[in-house]
């Protein structure tokens, strides 16, 4: 699938706050419903459902219903890791982790129209990820974070940049402690958007902290 895009691309990842006992009466199911809702009306690009918790049941039936509110706007849905699931609610695509199927047997077995994103801590995983017939990568954590501490240490701008020269036509977005002061540092090294969990997650605050982010983050030109 093309990903044609205003620059930058805004990509939301949900907080996976659901649980294996989350069923579509919970607080928590609702809310993330209300998230997808304030996705939309914020104009969010690319838009994942990380609850990974979830029984597959569960999940689909979240998926469900998370179409049919992006359906029809520029808000594309990817389901985390699960092609399958992804494709049986007709979401945009999925988005692959370390642990999932490659990229060209998502991409062989969906075909050309399914997105698929590529979660990458290295340049090597990037540019596999590119030959590999996926449509972006998400690159991280750029800055220190803690739910990214698993990872190691950031990897910093200097290595986006890198990342960035290496796969100039390919669509890297920037993860891990990116915040509205930092957003533009993001585009000097080439990254073609952000992706983000903990400053896209206010729901109430979402407009607002997107046309900040997409003021600062074009306010800049790449180095």
């Amino acid at each position: 699938m093309s990903l044609q895009h205003q620059q930058p691309l805004v990509y939301l990842i949900t907080s996976g706050a659901t649980t294996s006992s989350t069923d579509p009466a919970s607080n928590e199911f609702q809310r993330v419903l209300q998230l997808v809702r304030s996705a939309v009306a914020a104009k969010i690009d690319l838009l994942q459902l990380r609850e990974k918790n979830l029984l597959d049941k569960v999940l689909y039936e979240l998926s469900l219903l998370a179409r049919s509110i992006t359906k029809g706007t520029q808000t594309r849905l990817l389901i985390n890791d699960r092609a399958d699931i992804a494709r049986a609610a007709e979401a945009d695509g999925v988005h692959l982790t370390s642990r999932s199927l490659p990229v060209k047997v998502v991409r062989d077995m969906f075909g050309p129209d399914f997105l698929i994103g590529v979660s990458t801590h290295s340049a090597l995983e990037v540019v596999q990820a590119a030959a590999g017939g996926a449509d972006f990568a998400v690159f991280g954590p750029v800055f220190e974070t803690e739910s990214k501490l698993k990872y190691g240490e950031p990897q910093g701008l200097d290595k986006l940049r890198a990342v960035t020269q290496q796969t100039p036509d390919f669509p890297v977005l920037a993860l891990g402690g990116v915040n509205l002061d930092n957003a533009s540092d993001c585009n000097r090294a080439g990254a073609a958007g952000i992706a983000a969990i903990s400053l896209l997650n206010d729901q109430q605050q979402l407009p607002d902290i997107v046309k900040v982010l997409r003021s600062r983050f074009t306010g800049s030109s790449h180095e």
